[in-house]
């Protein structure tokens, strides 16, 4: 059975139907099947003040901030993203395994391959996401946006150059158990450093060189266990790294030692 349109009367509040003559048109202007069609929105422009997006929301959850909430640390960029943590490997290896969670391969560079052995058999022999190479024997990576590469170097107080640097979709994460005379360098190339206890001189120094507040510098050699100052070129921020209770059965508690 077939309806005809022509000449029935809409109801109410129902758009005017689209005759045979004005569709061509559109179809022909490029505008595709006609469809369902409804009212416009509209808001005034008092309303739009009240309109929010979540941005900047992305990343890796590393722990809260001083008021309880939430602090996001977004790794995976489109640009080289570099990042020095002078602290315990215990919270290098805490990022390590949340960015793995987040889909991004994480490729360590270390001299101490005994001290993330767990840490690959628990992921599957560095088959899902976390594998372990030699200083100096990280090859190529492959980042892209589908698939995002944190490489961890733990080389001690001294690492050499690395072969494979930050890039796109790729963050470096730079170790440093503590100052050294290539901290400064390292320190003046990242974008982000996370510093935790630290002695009172290596406090002054690291102060004047991330030119902290002399609250910061004195704060720095009484940190708990768990809790990182983060410097970026804008702002500083605490943040207490609470372990799931999956990471202390894998890892143990917070520590500062190693």
């Amino acid at each position: 059975m077939t309806v005809s349109t022509a000449g029935a009367a809409t109801a109410p509040g129902e758009p005017e139907p689209v005759s045979g003559r004005r569709g061509a048109r559109l179809l022909r202007g490029g505008f595709g099947l006609i469809g369902p069609r409804h009212g416009r929105h509209s808001a005034t422009v008092e309303q739009l003040a009240s309109l929010t997006l979540p941005i900047g929301d992305d990343g890796v959850v590393i722990g809260v901030d001083s008021e309880g909430r939430p602090a996001v640390l977004g790794l995976n960029r489109p640009t080289p993203y570099d990042v020095v943590l002078v602290g315990g490997l215990w919270t290098a290896q805490v990022l390590a395994l949340r960015a793995a969670a987040t889909g991004a391969r994480v490729a360590v560079e270390t001299g101490r391959p005994q001290a993330w052995a767990q840490m690959v058999h628990a992921m599957g022999g560095g088959q899902n996401g976390l594998a372990v190479y030699e200083v100096g024997r990280v090859p190529p990576q492959g980042a892209s946006a589908g698939t995002p590469v944190l490489v961890v170097r733990d080389c001690g107080m001294r690492p050499p150059r690395g072969r494979v640097a930050s890039g796109p979709w790729q963050a470096v994460l730079t170790l440093l158990p503590y100052l050294s005379p290539v901290a400064p360098r390292l320190i003046r190339q990242a974008r982000l450093v996370g510093v935790q206890r630290i002695s009172p001189d290596e406090s002054v120094d690291l102060g004047r060189e991330l030119t902290l507040s002399r609250e910061d510098v004195e704060a720095l050699p009484t940190l708990m266990d768990g809790l990182t100052l983060w410097c970026s070129d804008r702002d500083r921020q605490y943040v207490m790294t609470q372990p799931t209770d999956a990471e202390v059965g894998l890892l143990g508690t917070p520590r500062r030692m190693d």
